[in-house]
């Protein structure tokens, strides 16, 4: 907490942000529209945001808006275009966005690698972007299969074994001052904008065309391949955890649900784990 409290003068529009992302995910998209643009205006004012970044917003989020109301190979190419958008700022391609650098070089434990960490501008716009286009990913009226659901809840400790099993990760039980500002970057800067992309958006795109385990395959290979800046094997975790959340996406039709996964996982991986691998 005493972290937290030495950030907060630098980081609380942030806390706009996540006021913003929460509203969004509540379905009150208007509300959440308002409290973005209160934040991007700070952000300008603080020059964390320029203008060319504040243009890119705006294309993104018009044409998300528009999406739904295209057909035929004008959606193929609207979606094909907000995908590339969506890979651009999460990839932090754009510039003129600029993140918030909170840890630098710092050691979870003794046994990890060292962790640089940002407060992202530039990837959470994704997340808004993708709930104007597919607004239904909040609002699945299904039954819950339950089979589907346990097995991906399974995979989850299955690729701690295998890390371990392969060296890649070591048993190490710890609690680094930081990990308060860790987990609500991660939860929200993090969590909230992948499970919105990779699940709600694509593997939703990908369900109306290919059947939902064909949705479940499709979106989970991406999410391998988004982590292919961390060598083949963190691209293989990636993708089995991808199956994994898809799976309990898939199975309840609640964003939430692959969010919470996401980020118990990735919180098991900073408390139990060498973070965010073996020195």
């Amino acid at each position: 907490m005493a972290h937290v409290l030495t950030l907060l003068p630098m980081i609380w529009p942030w806390l706009i942000l996540i006021a913003a992302q929460i509203t969004a995910l509540s379905g009150r998209m208007g509300v959440a529209l308002a409290l973005l643009a209160l934040f991007i205006s700070f952000g300008s004012v603080a020059n964390l945001i320029t203008p060319w970044a504040i243009a890119v917003i705006a294309i993104g989020l018009l044409g998300a808006a528009t999406l739904p109301r295209l057909s035929g190979a004008m959606a193929v190419a609207g979606h094909t275009l907000l995908i590339l958008w969506c890979f651009a700022l999460g990839a932090h391609l754009v510039p003129g966005f600029n993140n918030l650098l909170i840890l630098d070089q710092v050691y979870a434990g003794e046994k990890s690698a060292t962790f640089t960490m940002y407060l992202n501008l530039d990837k959470p716009m994704v997340f808004f972007a993708v709930l104007l286009v597919w607004p239904s990913m909040l609002f699945a009226r299904q039954k819950t299969n339950a089979t589907w659901l346990v097995v991906g809840l399974a995979l989850l400790p299955l690729i701690f074994l295998a890390a371990v099993s392969i060296g890649a990760l070591r048993p190490e039980v710890k609690l680094p001052p930081w990990w308060l500002v860790f987990a609500v970057s991660n939860l929200f800067l993090t969590c909230f904008t992948e499970e919105a992309f990779f699940r709600g958006y694509l593997q939703s795109l990908f369900s109306s065309k290919l059947g939902p385990i064909g949705g479940v395959v499709a979106a989970s290979l991406l999410f391998g391949l988004a982590h292919f800046g961390g060598g083949p094997a963190l691209m293989i975790f990636a993708t089995v955890l991808g199956l994994g959340l898809g799976l309990a996406y898939a199975a309840t039709g609640r964003l939430w649900v692959p969010i919470a996964m996401h980020f118990a996982f990735n919180f098991v991986h900073l408390a139990y784990f060498t973070y965010p691998v073996s020195a």
